[in-house]
C-alpha cells in the first residue's frame, strides 16, 4: 500500500529522484515514467505536482540551487583566505551529501544550458562571485579580479565533479590545493592590476 505523505515530502521525493535520474542521464533521456518509478509514485502524481517534464527538471535544479547557496551564506570568522576556506568546505558538504543534485545541476556544461535552467546555473555562479567579493570587501570588482574569480568558481565545479567521479583524492587535501590555487591566482592578478594587491593575505601554500 503506498504510503500517505504530506504534499511537501511527497513533492521532494519526487525531486530527489528526479535529480538522481537527471545527474545520471540527460535530461531528454528521462521521462515521467521514469520518475515515477524511482519515487514509487504513479504517473499522475507527477504531472499533479508539475505539470510535465520540463517544469520538474526546472523544479528539481532550482532545489539543488538553492540548497547549496544556503550554505554557501557566510558563516565564517577570520581573514578572507580562513573564511574561503570554510566556505570551500561547506560547499563539498553539499557536493558530498548531496551529490545528485550537484551533478544534475552542473551536467552538461554552460554550452547546453538556455533559458530558465540556464539561469537557474548563472545565478548561483553570480551569488557566489558576489560573496566572494564581499569577503574581500569589494563592491565592483575590475575585470581582472572578475575573471581570476569566475575562473576560480570554475575549477571548483571541475573539481567537485572530478572528486565526485574518482573520489582518489582526500577532500581535504583537494579543498586546500583549491585555497592554494586562489592565493596563487590572486597573485598572478595583482601583476596586471595593482588594485588586487593587498585585497586579500596571500598565505604560502602548505
Amino acid at each position: 500500500m503506498r504510503r500517505r505523505l504530506s504534499v511537501d515530502r511527497r513533492r521532494e521525493e519526487l525531486i530527489t529522484a528526479a535529480l538522481e535520474l537527471f545527474s545520471r542521464r540527460e535530461a531528454e533521456d528521462v521521462s515521467i515514467d521514469d520518475v515515477a518509478t524511482a519515487a514509487g509514485a504513479s504517473r499522475a502524481l507527477v504531472y499533479h505536482y508539475f505539470g510535465g517534464k520540463q517544469e520538474l527538471y526546472v523544479a528539481s535544479l532550482r532545489s539543488a540551487a538553492e540548497e547549496l547557496e544556503a550554505r554557501l551564506r557566510t558563516q565564517g570568522t577570520g581573514q578572507p583566505l580562513e573564511r574561503l576556506s570554510q566556505g570551500l568546505t561547506r560547499y563539498f558538504d553539499f557536493v558530498e551529501e548531496h551529490a545528485a543534485g550537484f551533478a544534475a545541476l552542473l551536467k552538461g556544461g554552460p554550452a547546453n544550458r538556455a533559458g530558465e535552467v540556464g539561469e537557474i546555473v548563472e545565478g548561483v555562479r553570480r551569488r557566489l562571485l558576489r560573496l566572494i567579493t564581499d569577503e574581500m570587501r569589494v563592491g565592483d570588482p575590475g575585470p581582472v579580479l572578475r575573471i581570476t574569480l569566475r575562473s576560480w568558481i570554475a575549477s571548483v565545479e571541475t573539481a567537485g565533479l572530478d572528486w565526485l567521479e574518482h573520489r582518489d583524492i582526500e577532500r581535504s587535501e583537494l579543498e586546500r590545493m583549491l585555497v592554494d590555487h586562489m592565493a596563487a591566482l590572486l597573485e598572478v592578478a595583482g601583476r596586471h592590476d595593482h588594485a588586487v594587491r593587498g585585497l586579500i593575505e596571500v598565505e604560502p601554500a602548505s
